[in-house]
């Protein structure tokens, strides 16, 4: 999209941590919806992000499913330049690196901080960065975790040495929620080298409970310690739903089955990915939506998913080892829909042979036997946007997804696919009440939802206007919060 003429363009605005999950990323979304409906043509911007939720761009490659999202509350496609660097963890020491939005292998953390391989992701980044300055206005910029990491400050590509290089205004996200917010917004300012200290421009404090009012004097007192004014007090904002950006969230969602509701269960896998999956149906009407790692809490279910993870062949033997397997197993037997992702759908298959070691040590491992299908692991991941149909039950059903996985998988002779694509090839498997698919997304079209859960039927919301909804009534709500007039007069150059 092309700038717009008439507006002057504006320094790009970083959103720095005082730590992690403080609410970035939620302002951010909601930012570049404010500058979009101001009349500028924003887009977002994470150097390099940390997370399992990822989202496959128009063009087949692959970014953090949270720029994907900002994207979105901005009006624009995304693009693989708005979070040139996606890191996947795979174990607490070894990471995927996406780069330019392709994998390019698996990383050790000692490997991932050498010399060169942070030369030549800086590298990376800036240039993403100065290609998408040229295209939009203004630039939306995340950082990651807490901007005060000193002994990672020499390595460091996407916090202040990144705001040093767009010429960035950061403004400090500081979460009064989790409780010592003066000490954390002022120690994260002081503990700056004296070249960074002038770069940050306010504080906002994010997640307060109870009237705003309340915090005025503290709101003096955090400018008068800290040398920066508070741009805004935002309240914890449970009533708006943006997707999230990891996993951290799934602690606050439910647990367990209710009773009058239809419910779904979703494993929480050890590596789960992809999460927002569920996101439509956590938000339509009747639906129960629950994650559980306790297998008796599969019997209250009337539909059982296996989400996708960033590793399949561990995960499958976390479910065999924590008795989790076999519910699904009997919970299948009794008639229960169970359906797979992705890398779901790779375990309910009869084996997953990984003879490389794409994921770790090679070896095949038996699966959940719920469908006839093999899968072999390989090291070419599929990345795109698609388009299905299928037929089920005497309804013809068209829908939307996106791949973003390793390996392939065949169906038996005689198995039946789930649907056909859009480029004519078949995806997925289906056997009596067990399916597998390895489309993200496919639980976000309300015909789809409707089919699997008939009890559903007419409560589905709209996911796609429902989101759009949820990205104005968040600007709706940072503007009543947040000074946006000193929010631009930072922005503006000299």
């Amino acid at each position: 999209m092309a700038m717009a003429a008439d507006l002057k363009r504006l320094r790009p605005l970083m959103l720095g941590g005082t730590g992690s999950d403080v609410g970035k990323s939620m302002l951010a979304a909601g930012l570049c919806r404010i500058f979009r409906q101001d009349g500028y043509s924003p887009a977002p911007f994470k150097a390099q992000n940390m997370a399992l939720n990822s989202y496959a761009t128009p063009e087949g490659f692959e970014i953090g499913r949270a720029q994907a999202v900002q994207a979105e509350a901005a009006g624009v496609a995304c693009h693989t330049d708005m979070n040139p660097v996606l890191l996947k963890p795979q174990s607490d020491s070894t990471c995927q690196v996406v780069a330019d939005g392709r994998p390019e292998g698996c990383f050790t953390s000692r490997r991932l901080y050498e010399p060169s391989v942070r030369s030549d992701l800086r590298r990376r980044v800036c240039d993403a960065f100065s290609r998408l300055s040229g295209r939009y206005n203004p630039i939306v910029m995340e950082g990651a975790g807490s901007i005060a990491e000193l002994n990672l400050l020499d390595t460091d590509i996407v916090n202040m040495p990144m705001a040093e290089y767009a010429g960035a205004a950061v403004v400090l996200v500081a979460d009064i929620d989790r409780g010592g917010v003066f000490a954390a917004a002022y120690g994260s300012i002081m503990l700056q080298p004296e070249r960074f200290r002038p770069l940050i421009k306010g504080i906002i404090v994010n997640k307060f409970r109870g009237d705003l009012r309340l915090f005025d004097r503290g709101r003096r007192m955090l400018e008068e310690c800290c040398g920066v004014p508070v741009v805004g007090v935002v309240p914890f904002m449970t009533d708006i739903h943006i997707e999230e950006e990891d996993s951290v969230s799934l602690e606050r969602k439910p647990k367990c089955a209710r009773a009058g509701f239809v419910n779904v269960a979703v494993i929480r896998l050890p590596h789960i990915s992809n999460f927002t999956d569920f996101d439509a149906l956590e938000h339509s009407e009747g639906i129960n939506v629950y994650y559980t790692i306790d297998p008796s809490a599969l019997e209250g279910a009337d539909m059982v998913v296996i989400p996708g993870t960033k590793t399949t062949v561990s995960d499958l033997r976390w479910l065999e080892e924590s008795g989790m397997a076999g519910a699904v197993r009997s919970v299948a037997q009794s008639g229960t829909k169970i359906a797979g992702i992705c890398g779901g759908y790779q375990m309910m298959g009869r084996t997953v042979d990984d003879p490389d070691g794409v994921e770790g040590s090679p070896g095949c491992v038996a699966g959940l036997g719920l469908l006839p299908v093999t899968t072999v692991m390989s090291g070419d991941k599929r990345t795109r946007q698609i388009r299905f149909a299928m037929e089920a039950d005497n309804r013809h059903l068209c829908g939307e997804g996106y791949e973003i996985h390793m390996g392939r998988t065949t169906l038996a002779h005689g198995a039946d696919p789930l649907c056909v694509l859009s480029d004519g090839t078949a995806d997925g498997c289906r056997r009596g009440n067990c399916l597998g698919t390895y489309l993200h997304g496919f639980l976000d079209n309300p015909e789809v939802i409707a089919w699997l859960l008939p009890a559903s039927e007419g409560k589905v919301s709209d996911y796609r206007r429902y989101r759009q909804e949820q990205y104005d009534l968040l600007a709706a709500r940072l503007r009543g919060c947040l000074d946006m007039e000193m929010i631009y007069n930072i922005m503006r150059y000299d």
